[in-house]
């Protein structure tokens, strides 16, 4: 049992053990979460690594986790594996449906061992329905949500979100919320249950709002033509002089007031519902953006209720004053990544340790999960051979 000390070191999941069966994209993500608010995860990598092709000392997902290495298509991989699962109150695959129970470590299996277990599966398509067995990735999940068609400009093809929308937002936030409702279920009642985790369902459920303005008759079922997807002037992005952006965000009047104000449009007042003239407000704050550059803009906004931002690159924002006095990001090891969020006032959160390399912690986890096992040589004759 954790002292109360040690929670407040390392997070409200302190004592929560965590099996991380390796993969890429939101498995690991999830995982790291899970460990960022203080759960012991143990990422179990296969032999040779995972396809991620980084180095592994860079990999930020693999933050505050340990690491063995289990080949599960040896023969005692699998009960390795069972070792950790009977141990743990929590397991994670991102593999295609039924690949795990081939491989001996499936739901049922895991079960037999510790009926307590939430097992999570991570995938795109889910455990069922006629695309589940196919290949996939973040783009073709939210393609057929509708949520990726919603993005972009009307004259151009969709903008595709990098994999934060459907990867990230649909898949590792719902994977995580899922394991940590079934693992209060199961520490209510003694009994796990499977999480299906689907990136398609997540990524469909984040636009409930949106279906129902459609459905309401608030929101038309095309790109760039209504109030949060850039047909609305005064919620978008515009150039600026030194070919840089500001985001602006001024949907309520008296936001909008000021947005006008300070852009020096103030003839531009009566124009905001009348969306038969959006396209001469387009115009005219176009143009007023592009008479300066971004830092001016800045400092015009700045400290103003007019809801207008610089959009940042990544390697600027850790610099932005309000994320800096937040410490948003945090340096550990000379690498610069986002701190872990959300924040807590009892059991604060911190990256603990840098990215776990694979196969480096396998003694402590034999020893504090108090499976020796894990020591034992899987193949004597590749130890010969090296």
């Amino acid at each position: 049992m954790a002292t109360a000390r040690t929670a407040e070191r390392h997070g409200p999941l302190t004592g929560v053990r965590v099996v991380e069966l390796a993969g890429i994209g939101p498995g690991p993500f999830a995982a790291m979460l899970l460990a960022d608010l203080g759960a012991d995860v143990v990422r179990v990598d296969r032999p040779g690594g995972a396809a991620l092709g980084i180095d592994p000392a860079r990999d930020l997902t693999n933050r505050n986790k340990r690491s063995v290495v289990v080949d599960l298509k040896s023969p005692d991989g699998p009960a390795r594996v069972l070792g950790l699962a009977e141990r743990a109150d929590i397991l994670i695959e991102g593999y295609r449906p039924g690949v795990a129970e081939r491989l001996g470590v499936g739901p049922e299996t895991c079960h037999a061992r510790n009926p307590r277990l939430v097992y999570g599966r991570m995938t795109g398509w889910g455990q069922d329905g006629p695309l589940a067995p196919r290949a996939g990735h973040d783009i073709a999940y939210i393609a057929v949500t509708g949520t990726l068609g919603m993005i972009g400009d009307p004259d151009g093809p969709p903008a595709v979100p990098a994999n934060l929308l459907g990867d990230y937002a649909g898949g590792s936030l719902y994977l995580v919320v899922g394991v940590l409702a079934a693992l209060h279920h199961a520490r209510a009642t003694g009994t796990g249950q499977v999480v299906d985790a689907a990136i398609v369902d997540g990524t469909a459920h984040l636009s409930t709002m949106i279906h129902g303005m459609l459905a309401a008759g608030g929101w038309q079922d095309r790109r760039g033509s209504n109030l949060l997807d850039g047909g609305c002037p005064y919620y978008g992005t515009y150039e600026t002089a030194d070919g840089r952006y500001m985001a602006v965000g001024a949907l309520e009047p008296r936001f909008y007031a000021e947005f006008l104000t300070l852009l020096g449009l103030e003839d531009h007042a009566d124009t905001r519902t009348d969306v038969t003239r959006w396209g001469e407000l387009r115009e005219a704050v176009a143009a007023r953006f592009k008479s300066r550059t971004r830092d001016e803009w800045t400092a015009v906004f700045e400290g103003s209720d007019a809801c207008v931002a610089p959009v940042l690159s990544l390697r600027e924002a850790p610099h932005h004053p309000h994320l800096a006095a937040r410490s948003t990001f945090t340096d550990h090891a000379g690498l610069t990544q986002p701190a872990p969020a959300p924040r807590f006032s009892a059991t604060p959160t911190a990256v603990r340790t840098g990215p776990a390399r694979p196969g480096a912690d396998t003694a402590a986890v034999a020893r504090d999960w108090d499976l020796p096992a894990l020591l034992q040589d899987e193949n004597p004759h590749r130890k010969a051979c090296q």
